[in-house]
């Protein structure tokens, strides 16, 4: 940019009005708004494939697909290509799960496609890409892609492939039962003729409607050729050679950046601003007073930051003014403990509180868990160009939640969803925090006040100070034993509401009250009884959101360590405790796997091991960990990791062990090192200097056994994370014989258990 031309620009700036608002919303309810498609499928070559939102598959050439103003009643996901390629759109967003090669391997292997021949691309943020098993939501989260694609995908690339055994019979004048397939091609054996997909898509028509197919035409298990394989993922060549676009990478022709002051608190807002020194900052084309922020925009992303650097704002404070967790965090427990307050109930099956209140022989503990914060690669970051009406905009961003982006973008420009076109980038990390879309504000305002596109980029500094976090908690657990098994389990949860920030009123009523996030893991997958599982809510008016597994992070260490403390009370090996009390054959497969793996009953010279069990979204699967513990430093090293899975059908091995090794990962830092705290309603920690995460040198050795089995496919994404709390806290009462109750397990407070 010239000098005239930056002059031009801050011009134009300062006539501007300089006083934005980021407009309060509520997420509705509708996951789902219709999103254009903005020519969808433009210009495809060959046959296009598309199921219909009802369930049902219709077909049409690429030319109608690109007029057709329904956008949002089609959800394309083939192309079969001129040269023989086949191209296959992938409905979920990429952050380094897998999914972008998941998902196209199922098309795949029913469509019979030839994997080498197979281009991949991420669809359209369009509704017709919506999840079946989240409502229709063009959103990926709870571990929910294969599982929730499984039989859609299946079933379009099933059609696809009879559409072109139809169109070789035509041709060749025989029957298509006579007919079968071959990796991109179709086959005669009779009369030994082939035919290449390619091929038939130079002269086919597609029919109006596509044949009426049913699970049982299907490929069954035993005939997969792709499914099942270790592939490569699709995503890692241009992630490798830096060319994988990811939001951060967004540049658009006359774009400016901004960078936000935020409150320090939730809820505060600028009271007053001294922007004279930001506004001297080179580059630095305006200073823009917000609701919750004051914005900085410039040139450069530097002078952006260094113009924020030099704002002078003071702020009236938001109601979680005063708010100090680490004073906060024994009230909760306090109240956890005190039965006359009666919780919600999440989970009551047969009498657990008499059955206890009877009972002489009653386990009693209480464990807490800190806030913890996402700590994604990327910062948070967005783009946005607001159209000239001001009624609509183009958005750059990855997100895990396009839809929700949508619908709330709609909110601040009070237009319609439609209007709203979300670009799906690629995503640096998710872990949850990239569905809440509260970013999007901020660059809609400013692009509507500036006239340009404008980039939203947080710095780390800003991503933790602005975190929505995984809400603290506090846990009193209760149980009798009788004839050396549980007879009765009473669990109470303290902790903040992740729904109650995050949606509507409504969402928490019609769940009266119990929020399914925060609770998320409380069942105790034994066989017991009597069980009941109360809710107890607290208001801090912290931000929150989903934190990869949820409440099963916290939930799951707290029923497997005081599981473990029960069997060590009642002299019984802690696994084969849990044996006792295990009807679930898949799961019994899979502790026994895990612990033969581990070699469980030999002796450690110097090390301890512990072990946790979990079904999550259905999968199960068992870990265990083994640790030294410096009795000096009271400092926890994780040593090997054993994890032993059953996800039903696996799609592709080499994900569920890579994703297997991620949860490890993640959980570790939960488990030893995470922790967010609050002091008069801020957060504290900055950058990753306190705020410490895993490095390479504490990670341990992981060995992953995957289990395949005929049953449906369950979610991969969050599958180990909930094991690593309590096998690491059951594995430092192991080495130690001090049971530390509080996570994460940091050397002070395994220092002040062992005192005990």
């Amino acid at each position: 940019m010239t000098h005239h031309e930056k002059k031009a620009q801050k011009t134009e700036l300062a006539a501007l009005k300089t006083n934005g608002d980021v407009v309060e919303t509520t997420l509705a309810e509708a996951v789902n708004p219709t999103v254009g498609r903005r020519g969808f499928m433009a210009g495809a070559a060959g046959l296009t494939f598309a199921v219909s939102a009802a369930g049902f598959m219709t077909a049409r050439s690429a030319d109608v697909l690109a007029a057709s103003g329904k956008g949002n009643t089609l959800n394309a996901y083939v192309t079969i290509n001129p040269d023989d390629t086949v191209t296959i759109q992938s409905p979920a967003a990429e952050m380094g799960q897998g999914i972008m090669t998941a998902i196209p391997m199922i098309i795949a292997e029913e469509l019979d496609a030839d994997w080498d021949k197979v281009n991949v691309v991420q669809a359209p943020a369009a509704p017709t890409y919506g999840n079946p098993k989240l409502g229709g939501g063009v959103i990926t989260v709870a571990s929910r892609a294969v599982d929730g694609y499984w039989d859609s995908v299946r079933m379009a690339g099933a059609q696809a492939r009879r559409v072109l055994i139809d169109a070789a019979a035509a041709q060749w004048s025989v029957p298509a039962s006579e007919l079968s397939t071959e990796p991109n091609e179709v086959v005669h054996k009779a009369s030994g003729k082939s035919m290449s997909y390619g091929d038939i898509a130079k002269t086919a028509t597609v029919p109006a409607e596509l044949p009426k197919l049913t699970e049982a035409d299907l490929k069954k298990p035993a005939d997969f050729r792709i499914v099942g394989k270790s592939v490569p993922r699709v995503d890692v060549p241009a992630k490798t050679r830096g060319e994988f676009t990811y939001g951060m990478d967004a540049e658009i022709d006359g774009m400016v950046y901004a960078s936000l002051l935020r409150t320090p608190i939730e809820g505060g807002s600028p009271d007053t601003v001294d922007d004279a020194a930001a506004k001297a900052v080179k580059g630095v084309v305006g200073v823009f007073k917000l609701k919750d922020a004051v914005a900085v925009v410039g040139s450069t992303i530097e002078s952006t930051q260094k113009g924020k650097d030099a704002l002078k704002v003071t702020w009236k404070p938001g109601p979680a003014a005063g708010f100090n967790s680490v004073n906060a965090l024994p009230e909760y427990a306090a109240r956890a403990e005190n039965l006359s307050e009666a919780g919600l109930p999440a989970l009551t099956e047969g009498d657990a509180k008499g059955t206890i209140a009877g009972s002489d022989k009653v386990y009693k503990a209480t464990y807490t868990a800190d806030y913890t914060y996402h700590g994604q690669m990327e910062p948070m970051n967005i783009t946005a160009m607001v159209d000239a009406d001001g009624k609509g905009a183009d958005v750059w961003v990855g997100t895990q939640a396009a839809g929700l982006m949508a619908f709330v973008g709609s909110l601040i420009l009070q237009t319609k969803p439609p209007k709203i076109r979300v670009h799906q980038l690629g995503l640096g990390g998710g872990f949850g925090r990239r569905i809440y879309p509260d970013m999007v504000a901020y660059p809609l305002i400013l692009s509507k006040i500036t006239k340009k596109p404008v980039k939203v980029i947080f710095s780390r500094e800003d991503d933790i100070g602005a975190g929505k976090l995984r809400p603290m908690t506090a846990h009193h657990l209760e149980a009798s034993v009788k004839d050396g098994k549980i007879d009765a389990w009473h669990h109470r949860l303290v902790g903040e509401s992740i729904i109650g920030f995050t949606g509507p009123p409504q969402r928490l009523k019609a769940s009266k009250g119990v929020d399914p996030l925060t609770m998320e893991g409380h069942e105790t997958l034994y066989t017991i009884p009597n069980k009941a599982t109360e809710y107890l809510r607290e208001q801090r008016d912290t931000a929150l959101a989903a934190w990869r597994a949820i409440g099963s992070g916290y939930n799951k260490f707290v029923i497997e360590a005081f599981m473990d403390e029960i069997a060590h009370a009642e002299g019984v090996d802690p696994i084969e405790f849990r044996l006792r009390m295990m009807d679930d054959h898949r799961s019994r497969r899979v502790i026994e796997a895990t612990a033969k793996m581990a070699d469980w009953g030999r002796t450690r010279e110097g090390t301890a091991l512990g072990f946790s069990y979990a079904i999550i979204w259905g999968t199960r699967t068992a870990g265990i960990v083994e640790v030294s513990v410096d009795k000096a430093t009271g400092a926890v090293k994780a040593h090997n990791f054993w994890s032993a899975v059953d996800p039903g059908i696996v799609v592709n091995p080499d994900t569920i062990a890579a994703q297997t090794e991620s949860n490890v990962i993640y959980g570790l830092g939960q488990a030893l090192k995470e922790r967010i705290t609050y002091d008069n309603g801020a957060i504290e920690q900055t950058n990753y200097h306190d705020y410490t995460v895993m490095r390479m040198e504490d990670a341990p050795e992981i060995h992953t056994h995957v289990m395949a089995s005929d049953n449906r496919p369950t979610g991969i994404g969050e599958i180990a994370l909930p094991l690593v709390g309590g096998a690491v806290s059951n594995a430092i009462f192991a080495a130690t014989g001090a049971r530390v109750r509080s996570m994460p397990f940091t050397p002070d407070r395994v220092k002040e258990a062992m005192k005990a």
